[in-house]
Parts: C-alpha cells; sequence; structure tokens
C-alpha cells in the first residue's frame, strides 16, 4: 500500500519539478500505474483495517436459524424479513401494553434528550418502590437480521446488519444495585446490555448497614465513623 509521504512526493514531483510519470516511478520506488493513481487521487491513502471475525462466524448462522426454530416448533417457514420486522413490533405493543397495565411511563425521547437526566429527574421527583419504574425509548444502531432466500424458498443467507432501530431503556429499582438499566434492542435478535452504577451499589449497601451517607453529585460520602469500609466497597465497584 502506498504511504502518504510517498503519495505526497509523487505530487511534488508532478507538480512543483514537472516530473514524467516512469521518472516519479524510479524515483519513488514503485509502479507507473501506481503513480498515475495517486495523481488522480485528491486525498492521501488511508488505511482501513480489515475485520478479522471470530472463530464461530461460520456457525452463527446456524445458530441464528436454531435460535428462531424454538419459537416456531422447529421450522424456519417463516423466517423472512417480513416476520422479524412483525417480531418487532409484536414486543413494542407488548412493553407498552404491559407498562400501561403496571402504571409504568413511557418516554419516547428525542435524539439530542439525555437519557439518564430524565431518569435522574424522575427518580427526584417521584417515589419508586423495587422493580420497573420507567421506560425510555430512543433509536440507536444495532445489530439487525436480514434474510435472503432462493427462489425456491431455501434460506440462502442470515445476513447481520448495522440499522437504527427503537431500543427501550428499563430503568429499575433494585434492593442490592439500587438504580439499574437493562437497555434492550427492539428488533431480533433482541441484544441488551444490562447497566450498573457502583455508586448505587455502595449507598444500598450503606443503608442496608445502617450507616449513614449522602449523594454529592456522582459520588456517595459516608458518615466519619465508618468512611473507610464504605470508600473501599466504592473503590472494588469501579
Amino acid at each position: 500500500m502506498l504511504s502518504v509521504e510517498d503519495w505526497a512526493e509523487i505530487r511534488r514531483l508532478h507538480r512543483a519539478e514537472r516530473l514524467p510519470i516512469k521518472e516519479i516511478a524510479r524515483v519513488v520506488g514503485c509502479s507507473r500505474n501506481t503513480v498515475r493513481r495517486a495523481l488522480a487521487s485528491a486525498e492521501p491513502p488511508r488505511y482501513v483495517r480489515v475485520p478479522r471475525g471470530s472463530i464461530v462466524d461460520e456457525a452463527e448462522p446456524r445458530v441464528r436459524e436454531l435460535w428462531w426454530r424454538r419459537w416456531h416448533e422447529d421450522s424456519d417457514a417463516d423466517l423472512d424479513n417480513t416476520h422479524l420486522m412483525r417480531l418487532a413490533g409484536r414486543f413494542a405493543r407488548r412493553v407498552r401494553a404491559w407498562a400501561g397495565a403496571q402504571q409504568v411511563p413511557v418516554i419516547d425521547c428525542k435524539a439530542e434528550e439525555r437519557k439518564h437526566r430524565i431518569a435522574e429527574q424522575y427518580l427526584r421527583e417521584n417515589a419508586v418502590g423495587v422493580g420497573v419504574f420507567l421506560i425510555l425509548v430512543a433509536r440507536a444502531p444495532a445489530m439487525v437480521w436480514k434474510v435472503s432466500r432462493t427462489r425456491s424458498g431455501v434460506i440462502r443467507h442470515l445476513e447481520k446488519t448495522r440499522q437504527f432501530v427503537n431500543h427501550y431503556s428499563f430503568h429499575i429499582m433494585d434492593p442490592t444495585f439500587g438504580h439499574v438499566t437493562i437497555k434492550m434492542s427492539g428488533h431480533p435478535p433482541f441484544g441488551a446490555q444490562v447497566i450498573l452504577n457502583g455508586h448505587e451499589y455502595v449507598a444500598c449497601q450503606a443503608q442496608t448497614s445502617g450507616i449513614r451517607f449522602a449523594k454529592e453529585g456522582g459520588s456517595t460520602s459516608a458518615s466519619r465513623r465508618r468512611r473507610g469500609s464504605v470508600a473501599a466497597a466504592s473503590s472494588r465497584d469501579r
């Protein structure tokens, strides 16, 4: 691959010293076709790392099919893009229906809104019990399946794509870990992320142990009597 330095030198020799392509190739030590490409390119070459993948890449399409078949009586007859979209829509409707029945607020967030700020404000203004107390919906990139079949209906490829889809952040008050968030993609294969806060955990442990504490910004300050033990616990959980 042509380096940025050689690309710049080729263009300098051509423009400033007006050397012919054959002579530039001899000076730089590359082929004449390389010189021509460098002169035709308005931007310097960029190195793009080729993804290596993993040892499970070959088996992954089969794993996805098995995941689907466990839901559909060991059949992949309905495994297509239309049914995947329907599954995403069913998931969204059931989340909202459950939230309505449990009186859990569902807030559709805008792109520029800070989701954790919304949750923090909700906690300041409302008393919550153990369990899900808020669901925030926002679009974010996620892995989405795309199915292609042959004319005879045989699955040719089950491709992983990256698309912007709705994500559902379930904000949970847990007696052990405090404020926990589970962020879940709303489209198959429904990837999920569990988000824990070490300061929330320390605060819960302090409260359980009868240690007085105060939250200052994003941190937790214990009383002077047992501050050392809580600080040590906080450092272990970061």
